[in-house]
């Protein structure tokens, strides 16, 4: 934020967990944002997921590549409209490249995550209004070991990353802001993580947006179940 006395570094979290603040810049976040929009539309648009259980996350989502539902993938939205996943974008998956790229950037962290082997195919994107959380959870459906990219847009929220053996502590809760970059993988790959709270009205005002996006980059590794 503006006026702060000490900028923000990048911090490794736990190994193979960085933190980069403001990786994207005013206008990377306004381009961002543009895209979140259109992928937000039907068919396969924004929607409410609901639990095995009966409830429903307080964050809504839409999916590219491939649609995830709890817990596992389909190339059609198949507890929304039914419509096919809208498509990964190639500047998406090599933005997620780059990402990692600059989480290892001249550091010498012997538990920086290692870049992916193939190609950023799934994105979700999860919009949280003021009231939104989400729970502790492990990001598993995936075969590939290729670290876990998070952009954030909008407004600030409390990013809690655990470990990977239970959703309680030992866990370190780390300030996302808009343009801020999270990137978890090697040893930290399936720790459980969470977002207990959405600070609103904290959005950058130029940015026009009410609330948080979280941008969430995977490679799947599934392989012919989805040719």
């Amino acid at each position: 934020m503006d006026g702060e006395l000490f900028p923000r570094e990048r911090t490794l979290i736990a190994p193979g967990a960085v933190h980069v603040p403001d990786w994207l810049g005013p206008q990377r976040q306004r381009e961002l944002l543009a895209a979140c929009r259109e992928w937000a539309r039907p068919p396969a648009g924004l929607r409410t997921v609901s639990t095995p259980g009966g409830g429903t996350m307080t964050a809504r989502q839409v999916c590219l590549g491939l649609h995830w539902y709890p817990y596992a993938y389909a190339r059609t939205a198949v507890d929304g409209d039914g419509a096919p996943v809208k498509p990964m974008p190639g500047w998406l998956a090599e933005l997620g490249r780059d990402a990692v790229a600059a989480a290892n950037a001249g550091t010498g962290d012997a538990g920086a995550p290692a870049g992916p082997s193939a190609a950023y195919d799934i994105a979700l994107i999860n919009f949280y209004d003021g009231d939104a959380r989400m729970g502790m959870h492990r990001d598993a459906e995936e075969k590939s070991a290729a670290p876990v990219v998070s952009l954030s847009l909008g407004d600030a929220c409390v990013f809690r990353f655990g470990n990977t053996a239970s959703r309680g502590r030992p866990y370190r809760d780390v300030e996302l802001r808009s343009g801020d970059l999270f990137v978890f993988g090697g040893p930290s790959r399936r720790a459980y993580h969470g977002v207990p709270r959405v600070w609103p009205g904290t959005a950058p005002p130029a940015l026009g947006l009410t609330g948080r996006l979280n941008i969430t980059l995977r490679v799947g590794g599934l392989g012919p179940v989805f040719t």
